[in-house]
């Protein structure tokens, strides 16, 4: 279908008319779990257990983890089925062109710009908070003025740390993906190490007393903290954006997401066991609660190399969230519903530069000058609304007979995909009024540059 606002691409345009601005598949399956490890275990990990165990779950967060992992894991798999069966750079966007048409893609990638930006946005200003701690552990100090949002009533006025992070990644997703991975890697293995670390120590002072009651606010508290800690989890569906660039997509796509899932699911479970089981749950509500158990047990040593972990966590978190980011800018402008310049390669690194540096700065004004901690819920909402396109276009997808063979295909269809877009529906329902109204005033913005400008640029138009 050509005309109109519900234009559709078919598979076989996308995975043969990129022409030029083909990107490099250099990717491998361990690379793709690494990538994943990298977005999720960030925040949720060093922040929300203590805070969500203290407030929401008690020491059943555990199941609260283990509830939002399902929820992701069976949106986890419509994504597998599509990046495995259409391995196109852009993700959801992409996703939405083929099953529902040009408007609905726009409507997905706007939402989906509004996660990878706010997210690189808020875990950049949580870095910056890691980093002063850190290096007030060794008796230096980040004045606070450069060191945390705009607001001149508290004497703050920029965030120096948080920008710069920002600036520094680009760069590195500059040089290319697979010098990126390599970082991301090492960071990862570090991370890990840490929070094994905190695991193998923290066992050891675990009083099972301390899981007394298991489940204090009874089960909508676990419901509530689900709703939570789902945060832990965004970033999974970034790795899907590199399904361009990546050897044997349809073998290696689906042990990416689901790999990288099922591992950070184990680490989060196992972290809050011994968080909750080192302290008492109603003691956890701190900004750094797995630093702060060590603490109490005299582990000084354990709590400054945890810190140290937070910090290279959360830049592995940026790096893979600002990819994600730039290769939806990316596959927007190779369609022409933001300019070309969006599409553009570097001739000597093969990567979007352009507007790598140009999402870098809008999101690092917002990083350094805006308090974020009102618009996190945002965040899940851009998610959320990504991961119900998903999963119902699985539906019509499979009714696709041009779809290569050999692609990954969702167990038990359709009950997987219908149950994934009733569960996404319902959590976004748990969402804030305010949330609603400010992802409606985004929409809104978003819907004015495609009338104005993208719906006249489309490639589709001149097809």
């Amino acid at each position: 279908m050509k005309s109109g606002l519900f234009r559709r691409k078919t598979v076989e345009e996308l995975l043969q008319k990129n022409g030029n601005v083909q990107l490099k598949q250099t990717l491998g399956a361990f690379d793709l779990v690494l990538l994943g490890i990298g977005a999720i275990v960030g925040t949720g990990i060093f922040i929300l257990p203590g805070t969500v165990a203290a407030e929401h779950s008690g020491p059943a967060i555990v199941f609260s983890f283990i509830i939002a992992s399902i929820v992701c894991a069976l949106a986890g798999l419509c994504y597998s089925e599509f990046s495995s069966s259409v391995p196109v750079t852009g993700s959801a966007y992409t996703y939405g062109y083929i099953v529902f048409g040009e408007l609905v893609a726009w409507l997905v990638g706007w939402a989906l710009l509004l996660e990878y930006g706010l997210a690189v946005a808020a875990v950049a200003t949580g870095w910056s908070s890691y980093l002063s701690s850190l290096l007030e552990g060794f008796n230096l100090t980040i004045p606070r003025a450069i060191s945390s949002s705009f607001n001149p009533a508290e004497g703050t006025y920029l965030n120096v740390p948080a920008i710069a992070i920002i600036f520094t990644i680009a760069f590195l997703l500059s040089l290319g993906i697979k010098e990126s991975t390599k970082i991301n890697a090492i960071m990862v293995f570090i991370k890990v190490i840490v929070i094994l670390l905190f695991i193998g120590v923290g066992i050891f002072y675990v009083e099972p007393a301390n899981w007394q009651p298991f489940m204090p606010f009874g089960m909508n508290g676990v419901l509530g903290g689900a709703a939570l800690v789902f945060f832990a989890y965004l970033g999974f569906d970034a790795v899907s954006s590199a399904a361009e660039e990546v050897k044997n997509p349809q073998r290696n796509m689906p042990i990416g997401i689901i790999g990288s899932l099922f591992i950070c699911t184990i680490l989060y479970v196992a972290v809050s066991l011994v968080l909750t089981g080192i302290v008492s749950y109603n003691h956890l509500n701190v900004s750094d609660p797995v630093s702060f158990v060590m603490q109490v047990v005299n582990q000084d040593w354990v709590a400054g190399i945890i810190s140290l972990g937070a910090v290279v966590g959360m830049m592995t978190v940026i790096l893979v969230m600002l990819y994600g980011g730039t290769r939806l800018l990316y596959a927007l402008g190779r369609d022409g519903l933001l300019p070309k310049s969006m599409s553009e390669l570097n001739k000597k690194y093969k990567t979007p530069v352009k507007n790598t540096w140009l999402f870098a700065t809008l999101v690092a004004f917002c990083a350094g000058v805006i308090p974020l901690s009102k618009l996190a819920e945002l965040v899940n909402m851009g998610t959320l609304i990504a991961f119900t396109v998903v999963s119902i276009g699985v539906v019509y997808l499979r009714k696709n007979k041009s779809i290569p063979s050999g692609s990954f295909k969702v167990p038990f269809f359709p009950v997987i995909p219908i149950l994934s877009f009733l569960l996404c529906l319902f959590l976004i329902t748990q969402l804030s009024v305010f949330t609603w109204i400010a992802c409606a005033i985004w929409f809104v913005f978003g819907l004015i540059i495609y009338f104005t400008y993208g719906r006249k640029h489309s490639i589709m138009n001149k097809e």
